[in-house]
């Protein structure tokens, strides 16, 4: 095993500045293999690194080389199975345990020996050695063959330790001074024997000559000795002297302790009552203001509100862990709890009385108001009323139950009150309505026989000075129903009558303006009342109240905004403009029904009002929408708009469909249709009504539907007329529609306008083609037989040398139509369309020039075909077109 050590340290560690100190032979438990050598090494370097090597030997078995390493500091335990047997098996557990058997027993303990050796001398960590026997754990070995490796001193660790360079200098001074220390090496250790003998007896002598100066020094140790057991004798006492000091500073340091722990419990107990007494304190001021305040004054109220928020303030303080359990508070908070709950109550009923109050103090103006249309001022009741917001926010946020309360009588009584106010201020409205009526409008345009609207509209003004009088008579004139109101009074048939009178257009200026006053005080008023309604209940903000949900709203129940409560704490909380417009919906409940009679009964006077109304109403509900477009106010008037708008449909459907049932007699000529005179009274008027209002579209869509309409019903009189032609009525009609479109310039209908005009033209044409017909019929006949010559393909030059139109027969045809009897027949031509045509739309003039174009152009083609078919026959007609020129001038000035 030595030889094996070795060739090991100089083959394997001196190349790697590495000592080998012990080495076991082994084999991994279990597995039959080659053996292999566990070597603990230590570096020559410093600071020292400690491993364990695991080394073979090679393939070929020539040499040995190093297969793996680990650092001892990596080593957690050693484990020799079994400290009382002898056992070759043992453990090293390393990142995993790896199992050994050595070849010997004694290998393996003077390896685990030297590992102990080297944890104890190198390591901090000290290593877990088990199952080893407490003889191998001592600083020496037994005897043996490692004994120079496995030594309990230091020196056996380092006994291979290299020479260094002065030893080695020494060593070959030594040598060369002996010539035969290399060849006979026995000799020169004999010799080198002798001479250590002679130094060691010359050191015993030298030891034994200085006996007396070891029997000084050893006298001197034991002196000492003696000192230093003295010095301990006094160290001792000292030492106990200072246990007396030190026991005494102990109980020194544990009353000063406990002092300071008291002063410590003093300093936190004064805080606390500080904090309670500072924050649950209400100072006697403020209770005398909550029980006896004056809540009539502002500064009593002012007094209230702040004593109220330092009564709040004191209920909604954080108390600490611990102080709910003091007496106490208790009682401090129970006294706040009957503070709140007697103020809260007093306040509230309070409250009712001024809600009361004031309602009987508007009540008594509103007499006033009664004969004018006009709406009461609510703005000093509201200012009175807002004395008191701060105290409904305190009244809403410690009780909720009671505020709610007051919300409820609020809308109660103040929806009464608003519905007295605002049906004395529509009964006012429809009394201006329909006085206008009776004052204004003549009834030329009503049937013979009084129609119930006449009648219902003078028994109104009969009792017009008494509002309670005429209301019976206003509600019969506004659910009437429709079989006995005046039908035609407003519809395109008897709209050109209507509008012969400029009262007829003060009427509706009157109505308009009527309309325009109604929104114009509705609109602050409830402006002013959803602004009051907001800062006097505090609905600013969201509810943010624990277990409740703003989604839920249950729909107001008998005018109650109704939910279900717990222990007090309302389960659904409405967000601000939900509670905002559920309130404003219940006090102004009957805005919309009102509007609705109001707009009910404008239509009846005059369907023609449904355009004012929609465009005042169109106006409004933009505004609104731009304001707030949720709000009660934007939602009402919206509803509202939806009625005027299908009352405007309705409108225009009724003058479609009177025009699609109109007649016309069978006696006298037709003219200007009434329905399209009638169209273009009322195109001027919409266009009048409705410059620059938001709801042109809707008007844009009636006017497509009335104009088919028109053209539709144009057709089919057209169609049905007996006395005046067909082509006049469409002539003059499309004429009439065509001047009115370009007059209006009405940028929808430009299409219908472009039809319009070629539909008169193509009718004109027609016209004067039919009546004209053949002025000169047997000279026409002639020439239709010269024509139809030609086209059997006889040559133009050939056609007089025809026995029936040769010269002698054109010369015959041409004597019966001398210019006498051409101006005759003109002149009877005149008078026949004259008898067409009506005066109101002037188109004789045209006609006649239209005529006098075509009799000219006929002229022209007789002409040609006498020059062409006879030529130098001078053979010409007996008038010229100068002579038609003037024929057709005197015809139409001398009528």
């Amino acid at each position: 095993m030595t030889a094996i050590k070795h060739a090991l340290q100089r083959d394997i560690f001196t190349p790697n500045d590495e000592r080998l100190l012990s080495i076991v032979n082994v084999c991994k438990a279990g597995k039959k293999k080659r053996n292999c050598f566990l070597c603990a090494t230590v570096t020559t370097e410093r600071p020292v690194q400690v491993n364990v090597v695991k080394v073979k030997k090679s393939d070929k078995g020539d040499f040995y080389k190093r297969q793996t390493a680990w650092a001892l500091r990596d080593l957690a335990v050693v484990d020799a199975k079994d400290a009382v047997k002898e056992s070759p098996e043992f453990d090293l557990h390393f990142d995993k345990v790896y199992k050994w058997v050595a070849s010997s027993t004694v290998e393996k303990n003077t390896f685990i020996s030297c590992i102990w050796k080297l944890n104890q001398r190198y390591l901090r960590k000290k290593i877990d050695f088990t199952n080893v026997s407490s003889q191998l754990l001592e600083e020496s070995v037994p005897s043996g063959e490692n004994q120079s490796v496995a030594g309990g001193d230091e020196e056996a660790v380092d006994e291979y330790q290299e020479l260094n360079a002065r030893e080695e200098q020494d060593i070959e001074i030594m040598m060369e001074g002996c010539e035969y220390a290399i060849s006979n090496a026995e000799a020169f250790a004999e010799k080198l024997s002798r001479e250590l003998q002679v130094l060691d007896g010359a050191n015993i002598q030298s030891i034994m000559a200085s006996e007396k100066q070891v029997n000084i020094l050893m006298k001197l140790l034991d002196e000492a000795l003696k000192e230093v057991d003295q010095i301990e004798l006094k160290l001792s006492s000292y030492e106990e002297m200072l246990q007396s000091v030190k026991e005494q500073m102990d109980q020194i340091s544990e009353s000063n302790h406990l002092i300071h722990l008291s002063n410590t419990n003093n300093v936190k107990l004064l805080s606390e009552i500080e904090f309670l007494v500072n924050h649950m304190d209400l100072a006697k001021g403020h209770i005398k203001a909550l029980q006896e305040g004056d809540l009539t004054s502002s500064r009593g109220i002012e007094a209230c509100t702040n004593a109220a928020d330092a009564l709040l303030q004191c209920m909604n303080v954080a108390l600490r862990p611990g102080h709910d359990m003091l007496h106490a508070v208790k009682q401090q908070q129970q006294r706040f709890s009957d503070l709140r709950e007697q103020f809260a109550r007093r306040l509230a009923s309070h409250l009712n009385s001024v809600f009361v109050q004031q309602g009987h103090d508007q009540s008594s103006t509103l007499a006033q108001h009664s004969a004018e249309l006009t709406l009461p001022n609510h703005h000093p009741f509201h200012r009175d009323l807002l004395r008191y917001a701060k105290l409904m926010e305190w009244l809403k946020n410690t009780d909720y139950g009671k505020y709610e309360g007051l919300t409820k009588n609020y809308m109660d009584y103040l929806s009464r009150l608003y519905e007295r106010e605002i049906k004395d201020f529509f009964e006012v409205a429809k009394i201006k309505m329909t006085g206008t009526t009776r004052e204004g409008k003549k009834f030329a345009t009503l049937p013979r026989k009084e129609s119930a609207v006449k009648q219902e509209t003078e028994s109104l003004h009969g009792s017009s000075g008494k509002l309670t009088g005429s209301t019976s008579s206003l509600n019969k004139l506004s659910v009437q129903s429709s079989g006995n109101r005046r039908s035609q009074s407003s519809s395109l048939l008897d709209m050109g009558n209507m509008s012969a009178s400029d009262l007829d257009v003060a009427d509706r200026t009157k109505f308009d303006k009527i309309f325009e006053q109604v929104l114009s005080e509705l609109e602050p008023l409830c402006l002013a009342e959803q602004d009051f309604i907001s800062k006097f209940f505090k609905l600013q903000q969201h509810q943010s109240i624990s277990g409740t949900t703003t989604n839920e709203a249950e729909e107001m129940d008998g005018g109650t905004l109704s939910r279900s409560y717990t222990s007090g704490v309302p389960q659904t909380i409405l967000s601000e403009k939900d509670m905002i417009r559920q309130m404003m919906t219940k006090i102004f409940r009957c805005i919309e029904p009102e509007l609705n009679n109001l707009i009910a009964l404008g239509d009846k006077i005059d369907s023609f009002n449904s355009l004012y109304m929609l465009v005042k109403m169109s106006h409004h509900v933009w505004t609104a929408q731009n304001v707030d477009p949720a709000s009660f106010l934007s939602t009402t008037l919206g509803n509202v708009l939806v009625t005027v708008k299908r009352n405007f449909d309705k409108c225009i459907s009724n003058q479609m469909k009177q025009m699609d049932e109109v007649k016309i007699s069978k006696k006298s000529k037709v003219g200007i249709l009434p329905f399209v005179a009638e169209f273009e009274e009322f195109a001027a008027l919409a266009e009048s009504i409705f410059k620059n209002a938001e709801r042109r579209g809707d008007l844009d869509k009636a006017y497509i539907k009335l104009i088919r309409a028109v053209f539709v019903s144009v057709e089919k009189v057209a169609n049905e007329s007996q006395k005046t032609p067909r082509d006049v009525v469409m002539m003059e009609n499309f004429h009439h529609i065509f001047a009115t479109l370009s007059r209006l310039k009405i940028s929808c209908l430009e299409a219908e306008k472009k039809e319009a005009k070629q539909k008169y033209t193509d009718h004109l044409q027609s016209y004067v083609i039919y009546s004209l017909g053949q002025p000169l019929e047997k000279l026409n006949h002639f020439f239709e037989g010269v024509e139809a010559r030609v086209a059997q393909g006889i040559r133009e030059e050939e056609v007089s040398y025809q026995l029936a139109f040769n010269k002698q027969e054109l010369r015959k045809v041409i004597k019966e139509y001398p210019g006498k009897e051409v101006k005759k027949g003109l002149d009877n031509l005149y008078k026949k369309v004259d008898k067409h045509l009506c005066e109101e739309e002037n188109l004789l003039q045209v006609v006649w020039h239209s005529m006098q174009d075509e009799f000219i152009r006929q002229y022209k083609h007789f002409e040609g075909l006498i020059a062409r078919c006879y030529p130098g026959s001078g053979i010409t007609m007996e008038f010229t077109i100068q002579d038609i020129l003037d024929y057709c001038s005197s015809i139409a000035q001398s009528h």
